[in-house]
């Protein structure tokens, strides 16, 4: 999500790993045994503090559903699954420490992680010097499955789609079903996350003959008086705010904007799926999604299945996080199934080549280990979201 590379810590742990002896899975010796009574070790990067621990919560209980549930029918290759949960807090120091923990000290082979693209990038780093496959359930910058040099990270894959396209499927939607013609940005340019979007969001706007009345830019994280900036949007009177940020400046923002009488929808990314949202503020606006639970397929039916035996009768829908973690999870130890054999190299094969049916849409990869997948627009009304429409790539 936010786009933060520490350089010089991933030097460090990579520097790390060489002199522990562990650039590649030879350094492991031969490809570990699987079978009944043996174990398959699965490093889970997930932020259960920092900025928004309730997107690591959520993605960390979707992941262990997977899990469960593999284990319940015999795991994978007859190994157990055996998770191993660090903190990485969203952020590339404690997310470069925990990555270093799991495959120099732990010795995984495999990484489910990280959720938040500041974390993501700089483990992938990490993940392919060593040669440890590593499936993100989240991370939507471009730059996490594609390097520096413009080549693919090839131990890294993605199982959610991308800002660019999460920018292009909100602007299409505001300027199609909204029949928005004017348009205002609010964006922090230092994250790249939001960044991402709101680019895309212009350009696709603006190329179906919407116009852009303005920008207004913000320093996130240290930003909590949004006044000056929502005086200027008053001025323009768009038809539709874009907001392309995470729940928690989400809340600000639109609280900040209703006590000023300012009632125009805000339109906003992923970022804006928590429980912690604001659906008072945020009434009458909409935000893109990975996926709709309203959408029954056989997939959805086990996952919803497996969701309410562990959380009972009556339990909240799963949230879209917890979806995209199951989906890492399960696409994982598909493609580890179909590889037959506990090896990274095999297991990297076998995903570039996997067909695979998720609950948030069927994928296949494409050369940069993106997924081809449709965004779900959500409606917020009356304290309540809603599944809207589903646009197509």
């Amino acid at each position: 999500m936010q786009r933060l590379i520490c350089r010089p810590a991933c030097m460090v742990v990579a520097c790390a790993l060489l002199a522990a002896g562990l650039a590649g899975p030879a350094a492991f010796g031969q490809a570990a045994q699987t079978g009944p009574g043996k174990e398959l070790k699965v490093g889970v990067l997930v932020p259960l503090s920092g900025p928004v621990p309730d997107f690591g919560w959520s993605t960390r209980d979707g992941i262990l559903l997977a899990v469960d549930d593999w284990n319940a029918r015999g795991g994978v290759l007859g190994a157990r699954i055996v998770p191993l949960v660090e903190d990485s807090q969203c952020s590339a120091g404690p997310a470069t420490v925990a990555a270093n923990k799991l495959i120099v000290k732990d010795r995984v082979h495999y990484v489910i992680g990280e959720v938040c693209s500041s974390a993501s990038i700089p483990v992938a780093e990490i993940t392919n010097a060593a040669r440890v496959i590593q499936i993100t359930p989240s991370s939507t910058y471009p730059d996490v499955t594609v390097a520096k040099d413009g080549t693919t990270r090839p131990y890294t894959f993605r199982v959610c789609f991308t800002d660019p396209f999460q920018g292009s499927v909100a602007g299409r939607f505001a300027y199609g079903y909204l029949k928005a013609r004017k348009a205002y940005i609010l964006l922090d340019p230092g994250n790249g996350y939001v960044r991402g979007q709101a680019e895309t969001f212009e350009a696709e706007f603006t190329r179906a003959g919407g116009r852009i009345a303005g920008k207004g830019v913000y320093t996130g994280g240290t930003s909590s008086d949004f006044s000056r900036l929502l005086e200027l949007v008053r001025t323009t009177s768009p038809d539709v705010i874009y907001l392309p940020d995470y729940y928690n400046v989400v809340n600000v923002v639109c609280r900040q904007a209703r006590s000023m009488g300012i009632t125009t929808p805000f339109l906003g990314g992923e970022g804006w799926d928590s429980a912690e949202l604001d659906k008072s503020a945020t009434s009458g606006s909409y935000f893109v999604n990975h996926y709709a639970f309203e959408e029954q397929g056989p997939e959805m039916q086990q996952f919803q299945k497996v969701w309410t035996s562990s959380h009972g009768e009556g339990a909240k829908p799963p949230g879209v996080l917890a979806a995209l973690g199951w989906d890492a999870a399960n696409l994982l130890f598909t493609a580890i199934a179909k590889a037959g054999v506990d090896d990274p190299d095999a297991v990297r094969a076998a995903l570039a080549g996997i067909s695979f049916a998720g609950v948030t849409g069927a994928m296949t990869f494409d050369a940069k280990h993106d997924p081809a997948k449709p965004g779900y627009i959500f409606e917020i009304n009356n304290g309540s979201v809603r599944y809207l429409a589903t646009i197509m790539p």
